[in-house]
């Protein structure tokens, strides 16, 4: 099979499921049994697969893990409770103080605020324009370990300069880390960058429904871990392309705690299995209402990738099979709150990827810690709205936002 979503249905079947299921079971539970305690200790110790304890591992779970590494052509996929839990995790198993990392300026506010704690702890942080491969290079120095950026940055939606990125880091021996919630693995495989590790908000687009939390970071097999000095003993074992997710494994999931229950990673399993087709609806929906609303005169501006005027326009058609499906205005004189209010289809909330479309007045909610100084120096104006469009009709979502507009 060579089909995106063919592959992904599929999958879970595959794996010979227990009764002739079609999907991985839900399973509940918390510890597993070995009648050969030889076994039990090899398992503890890595030396065969199996299942320990709930906080660690779960068929359920590993299902999940397993299609989203089929999705990101990858090698091995580690799943989380939520996004932020395998980047906080990610950077925990991985760094240590003293460490150096380049990140772009543009990243989620949740994600700011998360690599603004790390600093407290002694791994160095530096925001640059990852719109320019050049800005970060000069950003790099002798205790930098990686770079860390978005596809599409959320919510002005500034495209990174993901392959020239890549090539810097593949030259100074540097991780790659390249979040692709955004833009998801049906529109854009980060692998083809080279990134070293990929990270997705299971909770958005690939669960899809506003459901589940979860979150995956993925080993994409681009970079030699027997290169890096932080990797454990206790985790080389067999080849160096798992021995970092391993680690974090070892120090994010049982460590932490950071688990992804069963329940929701069935939830997020099934939604995933329509993200193709949803991805198509979405992309198509935001490419009409993006248009309409670029000429609209209550419309400021429009920051969406796939419209000719945007600074990245041509990059995001070179990268990605569409723009995606998130989009931010600002307005000329009309409230931002009003407008909100006046939408009906369109949910006023904070989530993305959803089925259904949803808006959130930026500066004053995900953004609002930040204070006015930063949401200055990101462009992010106080009449800032996101949007995250869904699978509606296109016809109904377009007369949504005229009547809102009048």
């Amino acid at each position: 099979m060579t089909g995106f979503t063919s592959k992904i249905l599929h999958a879970d079947r595959r794996g010979r499921i227990e009764h002739g299921s079609i999907h991985k079971p839900v399973h509940t539970a918390v510890t597993y049994a070995y009648d050969d305690a030889h076994d039990l200790a090899a398992v503890f110790q890595g030396d065969q697969p199996g299942y320990t304890y709930g906080r660690q591992v779960n068929p359920t779970v590993t299902a999940l893990a397993d299609k989203v590494t089929l999705m990101e052509q990858g090698v091995v996929t580690a799943a989380f409770g939520t996004g932020m839990a395998a980047i906080g995790t990610t950077f925990f198993a991985l760094l240590r103080a003293g460490d150096h990392v380049v990140a772009s300026s543009f990243l989620f506010g949740n994600t700011n605020s998360l690599f603004n704690s790390f600093a407290e702890h002694g791994i160095e942080v530096t925001f640059v324009d990852a719109t320019s491969t050049d800005a970060v290079a000069d950003a790099v120095k002798g205790s930098t370990k990686l770079v860390f950026v978005e596809t599409i940055s959320n919510p002005r939606t500034q495209v990174t300069d993901l392959v020239g990125i890549g090539q810097l880091c593949r030259d100074r021996g540097l991780i790659y880390i390249v979040d692709n919630t955004m833009t998801t693995p049906y529109l854009f495989q980060p692998k083809n960058v080279d990134a070293s590790l990929i990270i997705n908000s299971l909770t958005k687009y690939i669960g899809g429904h506003g459901n589940a939390l979860g979150g995956a970071v993925t080993e994409a097999g681009n970079f030699d871990w027997s290169t890096f000095p932080h990797i454990y003993d206790n985790y080389k074992k067999g080849d160096p392309s798992g021995w970092a997710i391993q680690q974090i494994k070892k120090k994010g999931i049982r460590d932490f705690g950071a688990s992804l229950g069963p329940e929701a990673a069935h939830h997020i399993s099934v939604g995933s299995d329509t993200l193709a087709l949803r991805m198509e609806q979405a992309c198509a929906n935001a490419r009409v209402i993006t248009e309409y609303l670029n000429a609209h005169p209550a419309i400021k501006k429009v920051y969406f990738p796939g419209l000719p005027d945007h600074p990245e326009h041509e990059r995001a058609n070179e990268l990605f099979r569409y723009p995606g499906a998130i989009f931010s205005v600002e307005l000329t004189e009309m409230d931002c709150f009003e407008f909100l209010n006046k939408l009906d289809l369109v949910i006023c909330t904070s989530n993305l990827g959803d089925t259904r479309s949803l808006g959130i007045p930026v500066a004053h909610s995900i953004y609002f810690e930040m204070g006015p100084e930063r949401r200055a120096s990101m462009g992010i104006d106080d009449s800032l709205v996101r949007f995250s469009i869904g699978i509606e009709e296109t016809d109904d979502l377009l007369a949504d936002f005229e009547q809102a507009l009048r």
